[in-house]
């Protein structure tokens, strides 16, 4: 390590974000622009380069986290670019998105604040794309096999790159009319401004892949048709069937699936409409669902200009520290986090009558009422207790002229027709079934993702695209060079 103290001298400090007042009044990052170099060198200096790194276990994508702390930390930029592409394909991404379950497993974290991981990650990302530390690498040759991927997010872009740069002919096919699936239309400016994506897909079509959008398969090109024109097919749809919320007043209108706003304000950033027609201005929001997606739509309600916005979380408030008895280091905890739109919602006041910035928790939804046009206008809840039982007495109302329901998704959409056309496999819970080489039951075909793993995080979804695109090279030639971080059964480190 460069620092053999660093970790003893050096306090964490967290790249920092725009002043709430100023961000909410625009759609670019929430982070100060270039206030992250100045203090990353320091921040890596803090890895103790420890003897059994469990943040690299952490880590599905097995990132090489002690090695390019270190050469941060001595501003050899270069060679800590090339180590950390070396397990990851798109570190801007998961520099800006992933969760850092890495931190979380940081053997510094034992009784200190972790590692800035994520940040050091983004500043070599960035860094990388300035200095011309990430020329495409297009293969040497062509090995004249050719692989559809459905799918455009992180598990079909990042199978895709590597089966191109192993010689393969590469076609990404996505309905959307752009590429990159949720990262597109899913993940609001403010958390990824899609130049990061733009310059990615630059990147990945001067190596030679191709793309082609407003094509669902199902639907515009039939699922068989595509199967026997390739040698290799990877379905990498991601779970986009989203879960419903059955209670009374459900069939009101302006009551919506999250993915049918986001995406909308997506577009609106993308220059394709001037207003979303679910615009949240002047209007009383309530979300339903406690994770990310809800915080994404919390986010973007308060930039729409919302007259407040509260978000329901089912689940207990959790404490501000680790519970050592119920999740020991070095799994991910389930603590009291302030995003971003969290932190944004608690300056701003958005919903007073809330536990904490904008999040009423231990809350379940009952029912939702409307006006006598068949509008909602409100929205009944109760008080549960940690097993999701209603506690007496506890009954109330929330204004709701618009309600966005955030409760996550159970695995692909069938409505394109893909998963019958080709006759796939699915488990009992929706998603896609395989065997341990990602292979799906029918012969050349493959599934990765979400489409099969079930919702999941983003370095899960690169480390499965990585590990598809060797299972496929491997069923094309023979053999493969390409690594395989993880197989279809690992799961995030647990109790």
């Amino acid at each position: 390590m460069a620092d053999p103290k660093g970790f003893m001298t050096t306090p964490r400090r967290d790249w920092p974000r725009r002043p709430v007042e100023e961000r909410v009044r625009d759609w670019d990052e929430v982070y100060v622009p270039g206030a992250l170099l100045p203090i990353i060198s320091k921040q890596a200096d803090r890895c103790m380069d420890c003897g059994v790194p469990f943040c690299h276990e952490a880590c599905p994508l097995g990132n090489l986290i002690p090695e390019w702390n270190d050469l941060v930390a001595r501003d050899d930029w270069r060679a800590a670019a090339d180590r950390l592409h070396a397990t990851n394909n798109f570190p801007e991404f998961t520099g800006r998105l992933c969760p850092a379950p890495c931190e979380a497993g940081c053997v510094l974290a034992i009784n200190q604040p972790a590692v800035t991981i994520k940040n050091v990650e983004c500043a070599i990302a960035d860094r990388a794309w300035e200095e011309g530390f990430a020329p495409p690498r297009p293969p040497d040759r062509l090995s004249g096999r050719t692989v559809a991927v459905i799918g455009s997010g992180p598990t079909g872009l990042a199978a895709a790159q590597q089966l191109t740069r192993a010689g393969h002919t590469v076609v990404v096919y996505e309905k959307d009319d752009r590429i990159g699936g949720l990262m597109r239309y899913g993940i609001p400016e403010f958390k990824m401004e899609k130049r990061h994506l733009e310059r990615r897909l630059e990147q990945m079509g001067t190596e030679g892949t191709r793309f082609r959008a407003s094509t669902a398969v199902g639907r515009d090109i039939g699922a068989a048709e595509l199967r026997a024109r390739y040698d290799a097919v990877v379905v990498a749809t991601g779970a986009t069937a989203w879960r419903e919320l059955h209670v009374a007043g459900r069939e009101l209108a302006g009551i919506h699936q999250a993915m049918e706003y986001l995406p909308l304000a997506n577009r609106v950033c993308e220059g394709d409409l001037e207003r979303s027609p679910l615009s949240a201005q002047g209007r009383h929001v309530v979300i339903v669902g406690g994770g990310d997606t809800g915080a994404d739509c919390l986010g973007t309600a308060i930039r729409d200009g919302a007259a407040s916005v509260t978000q329901l979380d089912i689940y207990t408030q959790p404490g501000e520290t680790r519970d050592e008895d119920a999740e020991p280091w070095p799994v991910y905890p389930k603590l009291y986090r302030l995003s971003a739109a969290h932190e944004e919602a608690r300056d701003l006041r958005t919903a007073p009558a809330a536990d904490a910035d904008a999040r009423v928790f231990a809350a379940s939804t009952l029912r939702f009422t409307g006006d006598a046009d068949g509008h909602v206008r409100a929205l009944h809840l109760v008080e549960v207790d940690e097993r999701r039982r209603p506690l007496p007495g506890t009954a109330r109302e929330l204004p709701a002229d618009l309600v966005l329901l955030a409760l996550g998704f159970s695995g692909p959409d069938r409505e394109d027709g893909l998963v019958d056309q080709l006759g796939l496999v699915l488990e009992p819970r929706g998603t896609i079934t395989r065997d341990a080489d990602f292979a799906t039951n029918v012969r050349g075909v493959f599934a990765a993702g979400d489409a099969a793993r079930g919702q999941s995080l983003i370095v899960w979804a690169i480390a499965e695209g990585r590990a598809v695109a060797a299972a496929v090279d491997r069923h094309l030639t023979g053999s493969s060079r390409l690594p395989a971080p993880v197989s279809p059964y690992d799961r995030p480190m647990s109790v």
